[in-house]
């Protein structure tokens, strides 16, 4: 029986990629800001709940990728999307019976720990945190997916929904890094085809009731661990940053 999935910002740039990667394999579901030329999607703002709460009906997982993106978002943006639209998300998949919800965190929850280790982009990091360290968000937007973590722990833990967050390390419309090879964009860059096989990997992970994951690609001198999801969800990235870097001709 092929798995309806419903993806939120379905029009972003993370969304548009994996909507249309993962279209021959599942019963997708679409919803969006603003309406997608020639897709059909539900046009709501996560914000509203009754308006965004039919498109969760007959939903057997939910990829929550909407949200205000940018690290320098203001706070009525933040508690706007991120954090009155995560919760409606989680309520809505809760009442409409959805099994599974993989939500988009960000490494923005532990981005303190890159100001303090990975603060030279000449000079690699010796360290690798995991998804046991204790948050520290360098932002308000590293606040809100830190309260997004939470919300899927709670719904998890007591209303029995299965819960995945992925602390997305650096995606780009360029699909490469652009900086030197110890900066931190560039060791914790994830290639567009390694994030949709992660939640292509999540989709399949029916016995994981909550977790965190990094996404990253196969850098090295990464400060985020890769072991847990390898181990965990079967996670095998196939690029990694330095020879993304040589392939453009940015490295010899």
């Amino acid at each position: 029986m092929t798995r309806t999935v419903l993806i939120t910002g379905a029009n972003g740039l993370i969304g548009s990629q994996v909507r249309k990667a993962l279209a021959h394999r599942y019963e997708l579901r679409l919803l969006a800001r603003r309406p997608i030329e020639g897709v059909e999607a539900t046009v709501a703002d996560i914000a509203q709940f009754e308006a965004i709460r039919p498109a969760f009906e007959g939903v057997d997982s939910v990829i929550h990728l909407a949200a205000s993106a940018a690290v320098q978002s203001p706070w009525d943006a933040v508690l706007h999307n991120n954090i009155i639209g995560t919760y409606n998300v989680f309520e809505a998949a809760r009442q409409a019976g959805v099994k599974q919800v993989i939500f988009a965190s960000s490494n923005h929850a532990v981005g303190t720990y890159e100001m303090l280790y990975q603060s030279d982009p000449d000079q690699p990091t010796s360290r690798i945190i995991d998804h046991l360290v204790p948050v520290a968000p360098d932002s308000l937007y590293g606040v809100s997916k830190v309260f997004g973590e939470a919300l899927g722990r709670y719904y998890a833990d007591h209303h029995g929904l299965r819960v995945i967050c992925l602390r997305i390390g650096w995606i780009n419309a360029q699909d490469a890094p652009e900086g030197k090879p110890f900066a931190a964009d560039t060791t914790m860059w994830q290639s567009m085809r390694d994030f949709v096989h992660m939640v292509e990997r999540c989709l399949e992970a029916e016995t994981i009731r909550f977790d965190i994951f990094y996404g990253v690609s196969d850098n090295p001198h990464r400060l985020f661990d890769l072991e847990h999801a390898r181990q965990v969800l079967g996670y095998q990235p196939r690029d990694n940053a330095i020879e993304r870097l040589r392939e453009r001709g940015r490295l010899e």
